[in-house]
């Protein structure tokens, strides 16, 4: 299972970013996915998942202002970013909660894309 990230890139402080992540592979069913973040020098936190019957959860730091979504048939999920803060800059890594044809369920991540807000 292979998990494809785009959309990060350079932006200003109060601009908006779509980041896409897509799964491809033996997948059997995808339960949740979501979005995780790093800064320099501190840990990875989760930003936003979403179950595949739709409930989500946020960071408290980006309730408002983020939105995470999820396209079940094509096994993609979306982060909407609105009123990006520079202290949103961040690796983002996709998560995924992935069934096999084993019925098995394997945590996956994507390989990170940069988000930089600045000025």
């Amino acid at each position: 299972v292979q998990l494809v990230e785009s959309g990060g890139g350079l932006v200003q402080p109060g601009g908006s970013l779509r980041l896409s992540c897509a799964a491809s592979g033996s997948i059997f069913r995808i339960n949740a996915m979501g979005w995780y973040r790093q800064a320099p020098g501190k840990q990875r936190e989760l930003v936003a998942r979403i179950t595949s019957g739709g409930s989500n959860n946020y960071a408290d730091s980006v309730k408002g202002r983020f939105t995470v979504s999820r396209d079940n048939a094509k096994n993609t999920v979306y982060l909407q970013m609105n009123n990006l803060k520079p202290e949103d800059t961040a690796v983002y890594y996709c998560n995924a909660q992935v069934v096999g044809y084993t019925l098995y369920e394997n945590n996956y991540w994507g390989q990170g894309t940069q988000v930089t807000v600045s000025s």
